[in-house]
């Protein structure tokens, strides 16, 4: 990555910073849609979305993929239950938004890299440095905090980090490219949310239509606002560090937060404060032990490259030490970033 261009790196930086910038933007809209509900609201994105990716795979020609996948009964499977856990997740978010709980959901992404490292932990039996288990520890006292001041658990927020999580340890299985995996799933997604946009029609419930064409026209927009910062975001990963875009991933839910007091003025009593400070302590200590760990692998994959071979130095010696110094840099710059497909 060091040897790319500094225009490129420059082009990388503005589209992660437009990608997660409309991630973070995005309670603006949802309101927009009113008086659709959630559940409409949900049945266009799915709909529109599929178009959208639908014309640019076209453009693009890419479709080899598709072929691939339908001969794969497993990758389908689990493309099926990735389309579930992003419907739920969208669901939750569009809800919450229109239902004046913007700064909850906000908690969830800022969470959801906790809980990642949590279920890396319990599912995957990954091990953690001293200063990530003290994160999650943290995190824990955080919710704890926060459960107690809102009278109830956050379950707004833990449904958008555990579904979210839970969704990139799927499609981490799946392994598609970000375009060709949100075709898929909005394939899978296509049928139903038709199927319910339909039913709706025929009782005489639905909005779209209704509301003048100015409003259909915000309900077919959906599509755009889910696959546009997609784009922006695949665009960002090719050109930028994988570390910078696992720090660019905090603009999105610090916007929400902002947008949520200060345009949407919800309520941050104290006890509130406390928890989000919890949580953001957290993420600190988080981001500086994954960064000091892709330091340290960045030495040590300088140090195998400029080492000079000793004639007792065997090729196969060499060629492990240069692939543990890569694995480590590796280790280091995916605890840093999520599969941010969302």
């Amino acid at each position: 990555m060091a040897g790319k261009p500094t225009s490129e790196q420059r082009k990388g930086l503005l589209n992660g910073f437009a990608a997660y910038g409309m991630w973070g933007l995005v309670p603006l809209f949802w309101p927009l849609l009113k008086p659709a509900g959630a559940v409409e609201i949900l049945a266009h994105r799915m709909v529109w979305s599929l178009a959208v990716v639908g014309l640019a795979l076209l453009a693009l020609r890419r479709w080899a993929w598709a072929g691939e996948l339908l001969r794969q009964p497993r990758r389908l499977a689990l493309i099926t239950v990735a389309a579930a856990l992003i419907t739920v997740n969208w669901g939750v978010y569009i809800w919450a938004v229109n239902t004046g709980h913007v700064v909850e959901a906000s908690l969830g992404y800022f969470i959801n890299p906790l809980v990642t490292i949590a279920m890396g932990v319990i599912l995957l039996k990954e091990r953690l440095r001293p200063v990530q288990w003290t994160a999650v520890g943290v995190c824990l006292a955080a919710v704890l905090v926060l459960t107690i001041g809102y009278g109830r658990p956050p379950w707004i927020s833990l449904c958008l980090a555990f579904s979210f999580a839970t969704y990139g340890l799927v499609k981490k299985k799946v392994n598609l490219g970000g375009v060709e995996s949100l075709a898929a799933e909005t394939a899978v997604q296509f049928l139903p949310a038709l199927a319910y946009l339909l039913w709706l029609g025929s009782r005489g419930e639905a909005v779209f239509g209704t509301e003048g064409a100015g409003h259909a026209a915000l309900l077919a927009a959906t599509g755009i606002v889910t696959a546009l910062p997609l784009v922006c975001f695949g665009a960002a990963a090719i050109r930028v560090p994988l570390s910078t875009l696992g720090l660019l991933q905090y603009l999105a839910p610090v916007f929400q937060f902002l947008l949520g007091i200060f345009y949407f003025h919800e309520a941050m009593p104290p006890e509130r404060w406390a928890g989000f400070a919890l949580v953001w302590l957290a993420l600190a200590l988080l981001t500086w032990d994954a960064l000091r760990a892709a330091r340290r692998g960045a030495r040590a994959l300088r140090a195998g490259a400029e080492a000079i071979p000793s004639p007792r130095t065997t090729e196969a010696t060499q060629e492990a030490t240069q692939e543990a110094a890569q694995d480590a840099a590796r280790d280091a710059a995916r605890d840093v970033t999520q599969d941010v497909r969302r």
